[in-house]
């Protein structure tokens, strides 16, 4: 499949999205489960919760959410790629309360349903900045009122001021649209978007972040 935004890196080639999982258990020496087991725990998911995964990929972080719903909830998983939606559908077999759909978020869409919580794991930065604004006005349509978007991704910081043993290895595995991710406020940017009410909690010397913004 041909790349839509040839500078991203969250557009993964068919054997990367195949072994997706494993190397990224590889490449973070591990630290990558305990962090995704951690930052959903703070999600602090409600039983009866209907969740929409932006960018569901093989489904391992929806997994995970499901742990904390009852049968009155559901995921739904939406990703561009078949070969990771194929591994949600592996991943998720045992689960009848979730879907997932191949759909691309950096278009208009609208799945007509409403959802308590929209999440996105460490997508959104890699596109460009009018792109991420699409995919939060996608956000906020497919939310409840009072529903809740949560963006697990990196936090705001200077790459300048980031430690070089940081900077070094952040500027060679990441793409541009990062580098200009983590300098914008989020918070404002969401706030002309109709979101507030915001919660936050911090991961990896700050450098990794859970944001909430509730719709309002």
């Amino acid at each position: 499949m041909e790349k839509i935004y040839t500078d991203s890196k969250v557009e993964l080639t068919p054997f990367i999205s195949k072994h997706y999982d494993s190397i990224l258990n590889i490449a973070s020496f591990g630290l990558y489960k305990k962090f995704i087991h951690s930052a959903i725990a703070d999600m602090t998911i409600q039983a009866d919760n209907h969740i929409l995964d932006f960018g569901c990929g093989t489904g391992r972080n929806s997994c995970i959410m499901h742990q904390y719903l009852s049968d009155k909830g559901f995921i739904t998983g939406i990703d561009l790629s078949p070969v990771m939606l194929n591994q949600f559908k592996d991943n998720c077999a045992p689960h009848n309360n979730t879907e997932a759909i191949q759909q691309r978020i950096d278009i208009d869409f609208d799945l007509e349903k409403r959802y308590d919580i929209v999440f996105t794991s460490f997508v959104i930065h890699g596109f460009p900045h009018n792109i991420r604004e699409q995919i939060i006005k996608n956000a906020y349509r497919h939310l409840k009122q009072g529903g809740q978007f949560m963006i697990l991704d990196f936090a705001e910081f200077s790459l300048k001021e980031m430690p070089f043993f940081y900077r070094i290895p952040f500027k060679i595995i990441e793409c541009k649209y990062a580098f200009d991710f983590i300098e914008r406020d989020w918070k404002a940017i969401l706030t002309d978007y109709g979101f507030g009410n915001f919660e936050e909690k911090l991961y990896f010397k700050n450098y990794a972040r859970l944001l909430k913004a509730t719709k309002i």
